[in-house]
């Protein structure tokens, strides 16, 4: 950036350059938050671990129990379910191995599931034929790129019918919403992630979210060696207060943050990228990624360039898997606001990615999500 706060031509555009979703206009409530923490003598399981679930479940209007990871709620919510050693577990290849290794780790057998090519998630109809061959006691639903998955309603009226238990993965999913209605709220539960690059993120951590009181304390329970009683068989999940009290700031961000790269998304990428993933109506999405067909620079990569189903050599055909790890990128989008340190910028960040693109368009190759 030069002396004048202008970006230089060629330079990517600000939102474009990596940047860990916190807001720096957040770092003194922080760091209050972090002393009353130190005051409380209470480091780990104390009032900002209830803090923060109280907001999570108030704004995804759903129970919450926060957790040290993504694994240790999808563990515990599979845990509940019952998933033991034979059973088995229909997962999406189209995910990461987080998802799968969870149903692996209890002894579970994973069959997987083909995604669709317009929203790269869990496909309906493969769900429906894998519950009727395998008979499983679970299934996940992975909402991939920060969108839901176009057919969660259907996938959860399904596992209903037939008695599979649904958990889903939200680990992308922050800020999402369909019809109004948050992520984790079709299923049994849901898992989320606050890895370092996500939406909102405390470095590690997860949230397990239900409608399922009982399921709700036993994931209490679970994270915490199965205290008191030891009846539920769990490790060490705890959440620390010094995480919990930067969750709690990262809820209360999440609407700008997700309001704020979706201002980006309309105005300075839809015009470059009309080959894009593009929702339904009444679908927003926190845009964890601007997934697009087209091959472009600067990218990302891919959400996934490796379906599961070939990482764990399992001989199955999963065309759609296949086609969807080779055929979508991802524009950079991260989250650096107006008047947030290292932010501000003379130049339009259109002019700026136009510029820094420039001479690689004839290399473009276009694929249509639709075509088979």
């Amino acid at each position: 950036m030069g002396d004048d706060g202008a970006v230089p031509p060629g330079s990517p555009a600000p939102f474009a350059r990596f940047a860990i979703g916190f807001d720096p206009r957040d770092r003194a409530r922080l760091h209050a938050l972090w002393d009353e923490v130190l005051d409380s003598q209470q480091w780990t399981e104390g009032a900002l671990t209830r803090r923060f679930e109280a907001a999570w479940a108030e704004r995804h209007g759903i129970g919450a129990v926060a957790m040290a990871s993504w694994t240790g709620a999808a563990l515990a919510a599979l845990d509940y379910a019952g998933v033991r050693r034979g059973d088995v577990v229909l997962c999406p290849s189209n995910a990461f191995m987080a998802t799968p290794l969870a149903a692996l780790h209890l002894g579970a057998e994973v069959a997987f599931v083909d995604c669709e090519r317009d929203d790269l998630c869990l496909s309906l109809a493969d769900l429906e034929r894998a519950i009727a061959r395998h008979r499983p006691r679970a299934a996940c639903v992975v909402h991939i790129g920060g969108h839901l998955a176009f057919r969660v309603e259907e996938i959860a009226a399904l596992c209903r019918a037939e008695g599979v238990f649904l958990l889903e993965d939200c680990a992308h999913a922050h800020g999402a919403t369909f019809h109004g209605r948050h992520p984790g709220t079709w299923g049994d539960a849901g898992a989320y992630s606050f890895y370092a690059t996500k939406t909102v993120s405390t470095g590690e951590g997860g949230m397990l979210v239900s409608r399922h009181d009982d399921l709700l304390e036993h994931a209490r329970r679970y994270r915490n060696y199965g205290k008191p009683n030891h009846a539920v068989p769990g490790l060490n999940f705890r959440m620390s207060e010094f995480t919990a009290a930067l969750g709690l700031v990262q809820a209360e961000r999440l609407d700008a943050i997700v309001a704020w790269k979706n201002e980006i998304a309309r105005r300075e990428l839809d015009p470059l990228h009309p080959n894009r993933l593009r929702l339904p109506d009444c679908m927003v999405s926190g845009l964890y990624k601007y997934v697009v067909f087209d091959e472009v620079a600067p990218s990302t990569g891919r959400v996934y360039d490796r379906p599961c189903h070939r990482i764990l050599r399992h001989v199955v055909d999963l065309p759609n898997s296949d086609w969807v790890a080779e055929h979508h990128w991802c524009v950079p989008l991260y989250y650096r606001p107006e008047g947030a340190e290292g932010t501000a910028s003379a130049r339009s960040p259109a002019a700026a990615i136009a510029s820094s693109t420039r001479g690689s368009a004839a290399t473009v190759v276009r694929h249509d999500p639709g075509a088979l």
